[in-house]
């Protein structure tokens, strides 16, 4: 294995897996299960159980001990749900886990019932019961992980129901816990509503808050970047850095989801939680260790730093034909692209824009951090206007990190060119599987590892941040303006860009090496 790389150790039936490096030894205790509520929907078909799979065919979920439950308010049984999930899991193609995926599907358990009924959870209590006694756990050792993929509306009523009807003891080191996707809310006022429901019924060690950037790779990158390099600590400044930019793209539309992006819009949906994740690693002070308290503790003082956002410092935009969906009103103003400019009032960033950017239909489809550093002074080379040095960092397509500068060009003259460094992880990782971001949550979860979830104070400051431009928006002040699809969105948000101090490298693109 090369030096960058993960290994995990297996032993006999799965035993004892134990995470080489990045994850330590997974503690023997009772036995586990997984229920993912709104089995049926599409977020448990696409994203939980293709990760819980992946999770099992790695050896990471032990089918001694494990079982999974799907419920939902849809009837069908066991074998329905998973002729239904089977064509997500797996390449036909791939004979080995073909046959891995047959295993897995016979770990799969379906129970129907309503969402606010005590009568669908208490059976699905009794089939979680009959597997612990099946597998001889003892009371108070057995482990119970509740995902819900289901919609915020329904997060109060099935939380009620799980305390209600099946909790379980945890005396022996066992333990219940509820992951809950995004959207946390609308507003400040509707996320404190649903914290409070929620927080009623569970502790916040209970509660995992999932944000699956924060399961991305890169992202996961960034504190090693910042705080186990040298060279990077004195340049991560105001002094040496002009801007940040956070960027994420799409290349297409709504698609037949307009009526549901119309109530919360690109800023709700991509900004105010992806993005503001993004920022805070980027901007953060080093936290005193690596436990996740620390490091959401110094998230926390970052948005507490940020000052309220200004509208001359906000670019929104809609795509022509978004309306089109019959699902969309006609007089709608949600904005499907959204430029808008965070500053951070500390000793750290103070002057630094932080441009955070999200569109969909646009020109390409990318997500990728952007730093941007200073002129070099007394510039002898006269080069600058061929663009200043830049740090990149490539979420997502051909995951990389790259830094662009100024070099001399081959030949006998001396002039000067833009290239690269550049680490991109398809050559340098040839072979390494990179683990989808629900994966490695779930496996968070699994440990009791929240460092890289949602923090109930951390949601409420990053509300307060924006909850006053959304109610702007929602009150037509704040107006999209046209853009054409598959264009780089309104030029107004590049005129943003120019007048907080980006300076765009003309003929220069960088290209993903080749293997």
């Amino acid at each position: 294995m090369g030096s960058g790389q993960w290994h995990v150790e297996k032993r006999s039936t799965f035993r004892n897996v134990s995470f080489v490096r990045e994850y330590g030894t997974v503690p023997e205790t009772g036995c586990l299960s997984i229920v993912v509520l709104g089995a049926s929907g599409d977020l448990a078909k696409k994203k939980t159980f293709p990760a819980l799979f992946n999770l099992y065919r790695q050896g990471f979920l032990n089918p001694d001990e494990v079982h999974i439950f799907g419920y939902a308010r849809t009837k069908i049984s066991d074998e329905e749900l998973r002729d239904r999930i089977r064509g997500y899991l797996v390449d036909k193609n791939n004979a080995e886990q073909v046959e891995a995926l047959s295993k897995f599907l016979q770990l799969i358990k379906y129970v129907s019932g309503p969402y606010d009924s005590e009568e669908g959870f208490q059976r699905l209590d009794n089939a979680i019961s009959e597997h612990e006694i099946a597998k001889n756990s003892s009371e108070g050792s057995s482990r119970r992980l509740f995902y819900l993929a289901l919609p915020p509306s329904v997060y109060p009523s099935v939380c009620k129901m799980i305390k209600t009807c099946c909790m379980n003891k945890s005396d022996l080191g066992g333990w219940t816990r509820i992951v809950v996707e995004k959207p946390f809310g609308k507003d400040l006022e509707s996320a404190e509503q649903l914290s409070s429901q929620i927080g009623g019924l569970f502790d916040e060690s209970q509660i995992y808050r999932i944000d699956h950037y924060l399961g991305k790779e890169l992202v996961q990158n960034m504190l090693v970047l910042r705080f186990a390099n040298r060279f990077f600590l004195p340049l991560w400044n105001r002094d040496n850095i002009e801007n940040v930019q956070i960027v994420f793209r799409e290349d297409f539309g709504t698609e037949g989801r307009g009526g549901y992006f119309d109530e919360y819009g690109i800023i709700r949906d991509i900004i105010q939680n992806h993005l503001l994740q993004v920022l805070c690693l980027v901007a953060m002070e080093k936290p005193i260790s690596l436990k996740p308290e620390h490091i959401r503790d110094e998230k926390v003082k970052v948005l507490q730093s940020v000052v309220p956002i200004s509208d001359d410092e906000v670019v929104l935009g809609q795509y022509e034909g978004y309306r089109d969906d019959p699902t969309v009103p006609n007089d709608s103003n949600t904005p499907t692209f959204a430029t808008t400019i965070l500053r951070i009032h500390n000793e750290r960033w103070e002057g630094v824009p932080f441009i955070l950017k999200a569109g969909k239909a646009l020109n390409s489809r990318k997500a990728e951090i952007r730093i941007q550093f200073k002129d070099v002074p007394g510039d002898i080379f006269r080069c600058q206007k061929q663009g200043r040095n830049e740090f990149v960092i490539r979420l997502q397509p051909s995951e990389a990190m790259y830094m662009k500068l100024t070099v001399k060009q081959p030949g006998l003259e001396m002039n000067t060119v833009q290239s690269e460094l550049d680490l991109s992880y398809g050559q340098r990782y040839q072979g390494v599987a990179i683990p989808e971001a629900y994966e490695r949550l779930i496996l968070d979860t699994i440990k009791g590892d929240q460092q890289h979830f949602v923090r109930r104070d951390e949601l409420k400051v990053a509300w307060e941040i924006f909850t006053p431009l959304l109610h702007r928006i929602d009150r037509g002040e704040v107006k999209s303006i046209p853009y054409k699809s598959g264009s780089r969105g309104p030029k107004e948000a590049d005129q943003l860009l120019e007048k907080a101090g980006y300076l765009q490298t003309h003929g220069y693109i960088w290209i993903p090496p080749t293997l």
